[in-house]
């Protein structure tokens, strides 16, 4: 099998050919933190740079972590907001600043999320008479105090966890552990769909609100009473280090490979390098061909981007074969060249 070297990041990987699908990523022994990008390191679609959730949902701050909003325009996302010092032994952090002083409503919510998927998750037995306790550990600074609130849910929302932490000190970072018992009830998925969602809210109605520390049947984002960020323009909440393990006490944080933790963020979205070759074919198009650079969680939904040098304009006709090849058309006559961004979140 041919090797070439990703001109992107540096990364050999393997080239494909026919049917042969990527490999998979061999994370760390165990992976025990189960959070992907928990210390915000990758940041492919943003390269740093902030962005401004919408209400589709759709948006993406460093890799892994959605950002939600049932109002556009409230609050911004970035890699390394305000620039601040992170906590000993980390070098990046996902910082929230509010666009306004929002009054939430009942039905409002606003919150960062990262679902986790069921194939590395199974192992917790939840939804069984041996579901395992799990320990959530994380570095926060805000520029408010006072009690903030967060969740675990299953993919149908039908049960929830809220928890609550506290930020004592503003513009300080501090270390916060929640013990969680594991739900003996529900369904909680073990597949390529969504095992465990994990949310923390950063301003979220009445609607989206429970008691803190026990499972229950509802749709919860946070708990009752928690602090809104969104509430007061320019307030900033940052995080980093998020870690969710097996067992009732949280150990130190699980730094994983640079290349590991990039190729882990892959699985759910990826890109190709610019200047990508197309070939001419029959009818005037162009079509390309490329391959992933690991084993996507599912049939990715592929966008291209750029027409590049000899391709005036992205035709419509792109699809997908398999997990590890993309086509595509291009409306111009001749061979081009294009880049593709392909997306297989949860």
């Amino acid at each position: 099998m041919p090797i070439t070297l990703d001109g992107t990041n540096g990364i050999t990987t393997p080239m494909y050919n026919g049917s042969i699908t990527a490999n998979a990523v061999t994370p760390s022994v165990n992976m025990k933190n189960r959070i992907i990008n928990g210390a915000m390191v990758i940041d492919q679609r943003n390269a740093g740079a902030s962005v401004t959730p919408t209400t589709a949902n759709t948006t993406f701050s460093v890799d892994r972590w959605l950002c939600n909003a049932s109002q556009a325009s409230k609050y911004t996302v970035q890699q390394n907001a305000g620039s601040v010092t992170p906590p000993a032994g980390f070098v990046n952090y996902m910082g929230v600043t509010s666009s306004s002083a929002y009054s939430i409503t009942s039905s409002d919510y606003f919150f960062l999320e990262q679902d986790i998927e069921g194939l590395n998750c199974g192992d917790l037995a939840w939804g069984t008479a041996n579901a395992k306790t799990v320990t959530l550990s994380f570095w926060v600074y805000s520029s408010l105090t006072g009690t903030f609130g967060g969740s675990l849910r299953n993919s149908s929302g039908g049960r929830s966890y809220p928890f609550s932490y506290t930020i004592s000190a503003a513009n300080t970072w501090e270390y916060k552990t929640v013990t969680i018992a594991g739900d003996t009830s529900g369904t909680w998925l073990t597949t390529n769909g969504i095992g465990i969602r994990l949310s923390y809210s950063i301003g979220s109605g009445s609607n989206w609100a429970g008691t803190a520390g026990a499972w229950n049947s509802d749709n919860d984002w946070t708990v009752s009473g928690a602090v809104s960020v969104v509430g007061t323009n320019g307030a900033t909440w940052y995080i980093t280090g998020v870690q969710l393990e097996v067992g009732s006490t949280a150990t130190s944080f699980d730094y994983r490979p640079y290349t590991t933790e990039l190729q882990l963020c892959q699985r759910y979205y990826t890109f190709s390098p610019y200047g990508t070759t197309s070939y001419p074919s029959t009818g005037g198009y162009a079509r390309g061909y490329s391959s992933f650079k690991v084993t996507m969680r599912t049939t990715p939904t592929i966008a291209f981007v750029d027409a590049g040098s000899g391709g005036t304009s992205i035709g419509s006709s792109a699809y997908v074969d398999g997990l590890s090849n993309t086509y595509g058309s291009l409306t111009a006559a001749g061979a081009g060249t294009y880049s593709w961004t392909a997306n297989a979140e949860l």
